[in-house]
């Protein structure tokens, strides 16, 4: 019953995306939804910054959105997420990092660390049973701690141009006298067509900190089923690292999915089309399997 019921779902959402994508999911039966969009709540946590997020109550698994650096929760993907999880009855939480959107906290100061305790702590204290993670960019390198760190709180992971260690090895492979340059700075600057400022800047206490959480090195003991998506046009992530996650990972079930004309983002409709329907045919295979 509930394979028919997703079926039945995923083409109401195929009509829907070919008139007009995304923003199209506040259409039709979707009107009442978008009228009842979710409110920001705050989270508190003693002596830390905290937390702001976006709650849609539900059945499970549930799903859970993990912004970018530097992005947040109201972005494109995220708001189609939680119109898609209202329309199924499943529940959806989205939130930002500390330094983030609405959230407290100097991005500055954030260190991978930092974001991996918020992402625990919104699985421990604001998620109610297991989760899909969907996990963006660096969003995808933190649902990767997330999962090894709360295995029975992830029922399974979808990334999307997934930036494992990305930060990490990049830095690593610049020539031996540039990084000099950059250690003696005490900073390395990034250019970037995401921010506003056209850089980002990470200080060498931030690098040496992320060296700490990098993943790629050995085997990834995560055994839930894992899809990585990924645009062949990314020029900020390169996509042959969500290829190394899908080889490092010990689940028997990973799929690749490379997107010949994707960017980094992932935001035009086919590319949110096909997440929505990537983590439709989850739950159903989720579902179907309880």
């Amino acid at each position: 019953m509930a394979a028919v019921a997703l079926r039945s779902c995923r083409r109401g959402l195929s009509q829907i995306f070919s008139n007009g994508g995304p923003a199209a999911l506040s259409a039709s039966r979707f009107e009442a939804n978008k009228r009842h969009k979710s409110t920001v709540q705050y989270a508190s946590r003693p002596g830390l910054p905290k937390l702001a997020y976006r709650r849609v109550k539900g059945k499970s698994p549930g799903v859970v959105f993990l912004p970018g650096y530097g992005s947040n929760m109201s972005g494109q993907k995220a708001e189609a997420l939680e119109e898609f999880c209202r329309s199924l009855g499943h529940s959806c939480l989205r939130f930002d990092y500390t330094g983030h959107g609405a959230s407290e906290g100097v991005l500055a100061e954030g260190t991978i660390g930092t974001w991996k305790k918020d992402v625990l702590f919104v699985l421990d204290e604001l998620a109610e049973g297991p989760q899909i993670l969907v996990g963006s960019s660096i969003g995808g390198w933190l649902m990767l701690l997330a999962a090894i760190a709360r295995p029975e709180k992830t029922a399974a992971l979808v990334g999307i141009s997934t930036a494992a260690d990305h930060i990490v090895t990049s830095f690593n492979s610049l020539p031996l006298e540039t990084r000099k340059e950059h250690e003696e700075k005490g900073e390395w600057t990034v250019a970037t067509k995401h921010s506003e400022e056209g850089f980002y800047k990470f200080s060498m206490d931030f690098l040496r900190e992320a060296e700490n959480h990098c993943v790629l090195q050995s085997p990834i003991p995560i055994t839930c089923p894992v899809r990585l998506i990924h645009g062949l046009k990314d020029e900020d992530v390169p996509w042959h690292i969500s290829m190394q996650v899908a080889e490092r990972v010990l689940s028997p079930d990973v799929d690749v999915i490379l997107r010949r004309h994707g960017q980094h983002r992932m935001s035009d409709k086919d590319d949110i089309k096909l997440m929505v329907y990537t983590i439709d045919d989850l739950i159903d295979k989720l579902t179907t399997l309880v």
